[in-house]
């Protein structure tokens, strides 16, 4: 059955040409015909995305809520139901009771009389119940003030006294300051819920514009110590790189993170270019790089791609309602499985890496087999996916030929997660300064926790040589032997 024509209203339809008229009924029912496969295509593009999780492609697990991720199916069990709780013959888990010379109180309580005949009772025993009572003291800032007396003398000068040798001319001491920069930069504080913490739990009077004066003196204090960790990023045999989006002064910028062996550093740049990667780790030449598919890392001399982000890539083709995308992503996520049981086995012992390099081989050669019958193949999707691997096939194999390499980029992703909820909390920073406190403030605390350091004390040394204008402390670490290598 024809389909009705379009129709131009009575008094359009008066006042043209017949051949007007045919023309632009034409071009409408071109334009309702464009509308409706577009209609449909959007339609089919909404229905495909509506499937992608974090599990099934590179979305990141915030955009799901915690009660939407899949549960695991549960075993049932042949037996009674167990109650909830502790089972029987389960070891307890104590907290520690603090070491007799840490207390502060030490009180013997001894009993004067039998609790059955009332006989009066002597002695000590030799290993009496301990019972510990932890309080907070009531909480006085220490205050100190210097009055400074400006006295003239008979020639009319006025000479005012100095502060002692060690006093800082600022307002706060060193402890405060790297208190309020880890409250600030770590425990992702709002500058005005940091003045009034300070204010009301530590009664230290503060105001929201001092805060920002302690956080640039953190920030200053903190650059000499970040600069050196940069400069050695080039000398790193691996690094694990990945960026988030994020914002500068409501523009939109990039957090950058590079984790090497031993130290972590942070960078906020406008852009998530190749420009922007060389301003972080500088001339790179020589160093493999674990990272996702981004073209910006494509110049580097050698790359580890990440299994990780490949998993996800390849769980999308098992989802699509495409049978021949479906098939291809089984096959290769049969080869993937195969791939890691044996790498799990060399990371436990149970293999050497001459027989894991040797059971890799066949996996290798079927994995791109699979990925050259994808190349070919109608989906676009597929194809193109396909076609972008086995350009550079040999970046998802360096792990199977450097000894000591990692496939995946987890390490990198696990530095990004707190700055992304930092970020999430807070919108991103307001200034180039805020930007720079935030990345040292990351660096300092990731590299910290890699090192099993104390970030406090590391930021209250690195405050007071700012104050005192000495050497500050350095995050680097005695080097230890590379254990990189290539095996032929």
């Amino acid at each position: 059955m024809r389909k009705r024509r379009f129709r131009i209203p009575p008094h359009i339809d008066q006042q043209i040409t017949p051949e007007v008229r045919e023309y632009i009924v034409q071009l409408a029912e071109g334009y309702e015909k464009k509308i409706r496969e577009l209609e449909k295509r959007i339609e089919e593009l909404e229905a495909r995305f509506a499937k992608l999780t974090p599990q099934n492609s590179s979305l990141p697990p915030s955009v799901q809520h915690p009660h939407a991720k899949p549960k695991p199916a549960a075993k049932k069990s042949d037996g009674p139901r167990k109650k909830q709780g502790a089972q029987p013959g389960h070891r307890g888990n104590f907290r520690e009771l603090v070491p007799l010379e840490r207390c502060d109180h030490v009180e013997d309580r001894h009993p004067t009389s039998c609790r059955k005949c009332q006989r009066p009772l002597v002695g000590s025993d030799p290993e009496p119940l301990r019972h510990q009572v932890i309080e907070l003291p009531e909480i006085h800032p220490r205050v100190s003030e210097y009055r400074l007396h400006r006295l003239t003398c008979k020639c009319g000068t006025q000479t005012c006294a100095s502060l002692p040798a060690g006093v800082t001319p600022k307002q706060f001491g060193p402890r405060l300051a790297a208190f309020c920069g880890l409250l600030l930069g770590h425990f992702r504080q709002s500058r005005r819920r940091a003045a009034a913490f300070l204010s009301n739990l530590l009664n230290v009077p503060c105001s929201t514009g001092w805060t920002i004066k302690i956080q640039n003196a953190v920030s200053d204090a903190l650059e000499e110590s970040y600069e050196e960790l940069r400069q050695q990023l080039p000398q790193q045999p691996q690094l694990f790189v990945d960026e988030s989006p994020t914002k500068e002064q409501n523009k939109k910028a990039w957090l950058w993170v590079a984790v090497a062996s031993e130290f972590t550093v942070f960078g906020v740049f406008p852009d998530r270019t190749r420009c922007s990667l060389q301003q972080l780790l500088g001339n790179y030449a020589g160093t493999i790089i674990n990272c996702d598919r981004a073209k910006m890392y494509l110049d580097a001399d050698r790359l580890q791609w990440c299994w990780a982000h490949l998993k996800r890539d390849l769980q999308q083709l098992i989802d699509h309602r495409d049978g021949q995308a479906q098939r291809l992503g089984r096959d290769l996520m049969r080869e993937y499985r195969k791939l890691f049981e044996r790498w799990h086995r060399y990371k436990q012992g149970e293999i050497s890496w001459k027989i894991f390099q040797d059971d890799v081989e066949p996996i290798r050669h079927q994995f791109s087999s699979y990925l050259l019958r994808g190349k070919f193949a109608v989906n676009p999707a597929m194809s193109g996916m396909c076609e972008e691997l086995l350009k550079h096939v040999d970046w998802l194999w360096t792990f199977t030929e450097v000894e000591g390499l990692e496939p995946t980029n987890n390490a990198a992703e696990r530095a990004l997660r707190p700055a992304v909820i930092h970020r999430k909390l807070s919108f991103g920073t307001q200034s180039r300064a805020g930007s720079r406190f935030l990345e040292r403030m990351l660096t300092v605390v990731e590299t910290c926790r890699q090192q099993s350091r104390s970030p406090f004390e590391f930021l209250t040394q690195a405050i007071e040589a700012s104050f005192h204008n000495t050497k500050p402390p350095s995050l680097l670490i005695p080097s230890t032997p590379n254990t990189l290598r290539k095996v032929a």
